[in-house]
């Protein structure tokens, strides 16, 4: 009897073993937050802050490019992330593919925190769908032109200076079919430079392909554009990441000014929002709480010179002439098209 007793217990001890063995991987794989993001948004101290307050550890994934975080969200059919930051036109693509949840606003307490204009999430396009909330603002910033002030004298007026044959070769632009696509719309007097007429799109290409005589070279990162800026000494530059650039390049010595064209500014508006498979909501959700607290806000327009959701921005004065991001009619198209461009090709294959 004692024998059986001991057995059984042996038995029901190693039970009890394998279940917590199998128990142990879920419960580490719970404790990752994964975060997809832009460079900035997520720096290592403010990261390793989190992960001291919620005892968990982040793995943040860097992007420098719509296209770069529509492949990370992709990759493998399933997103592997549970947070990632993205302007309001991506975020309803994202929603349209049923990639979000909805947010649980009862968990974010420090949206109260932000300024009124963001606070009425119902009145900017992408926030919300059939009354729930899918994302929640963060930073924003106009896309104007940069210039430097040696070589141009007198405050560019309109996109159109970007074809200026004064800069040749001394133009940069950013790596990106739908921008370019919308901000040379503009230049050309476009009502609508996301919604595109295939004549239009047909202009907007040969367009693209007359600033290449212009072109230094394309860029992706912030970083990487204010090297191209002071080492070449550009003179004009479409500036896709706004008044973060704008700070990097000052902080580097460069003389430069900053305009939003008579015709107006593509403006991004880039928000936190949780996927649809993130493994743990509530840490998610805390993340994204995380991201409003004054200090971390702060920090993002301390470093990165970018505006935050908390407190005005003396670009607020230029509203009236931004133009918030929108998705774009073909987007396939503008990207194929936007391959043969930086590849060279002659406009005649553009028929």
């Amino acid at each position: 009897m004692i024998w059986r007793a001991c057995r059984a217990f042996t038995v029901l001890a190693l039970f009890l073993t394998g279940c917590l063995l199998a128990a142990a991987p879920a419960t580490a794989a719970a404790s990752v937050l994964r975060v997809l993001a832009w460079p900035g948004y997520a720096d290592s101290d403010v990261v390793k802050a989190f992960e001291a307050r919620f005892h968990t550890t982040v793995e943040v994934t860097l992007v420098d490019s719509d296209e770069a975080l529509w492949d990370k969200m992709h990759a493998g059919g399933t997103p592997h992330y549970d947070v990632l930051a993205a302007n309001t036109a991506e975020i309803q693509r994202y929603t349209h593919e049923h990639m979000l949840a909805p947010l649980d606003l009862s968990q974010l307490p420090n949206t109260q925190r932000q300024l009124p204009r963001f606070q009425a999430r119902a009145g900017i396009d992408g926030l919300t769908v059939a009354g729930k909330v899918y994302a929640i603002p963060f930073t924003y910033s106009s896309m104007g032109l940069i210039y430097d002030r040696k070589q141009v004298t007198v405050a560019p007026h309109s996109m159109a200076e970007l074809w200026n044959p004064q800069y040749r070769g001394k133009v940069l632009d950013f790596n990106s079919a739908q921008h370019n696509f919308s901000f040379a719309a503009l230049a050309l007097g476009y009502r609508d430079p996301f919604r595109l007429s295939p004549a239009q799109t047909h202009d907007i290409a040969l367009k693209l392909i007359d600033l290449r005589r212009n072109l230094l070279t394309y860029y992706n990162l912030p970083e990487e554009a204010t090297a191209f800026f002071v080492q070449h000494k550009v003179a004009l530059m479409f500036g896709n990441y706004g008044t973060q650039q704008l700070a990097q390049l000052r902080r580097a010595g460069a003389d430069v000014g900053y305009v939003i064209p008579d015709e107006g500014a593509l403006a991004w508006l880039d928000c936190w929002a949780m996927t649809s498979t993130a493994a743990d909501r509530p840490l998610a959700l805390a993340w994204i709480n995380y991201m409003l607290e004054p200090d971390v806000s702060g920090l993002l327009t301390q470093r990165q010179g970018l505006a935050n959701t908390l407190t005005p921005s003396p670009e607020s004065n230029a509203d009236a002439h931004l133009i918030w991001l929108r998705p774009v009619d073909d987007i396939q198209q503008r990207e194929a098209l936007w391959s043969k461009i930086v590849s060279g090709d002659l406009p005649g294959s553009f028929r």
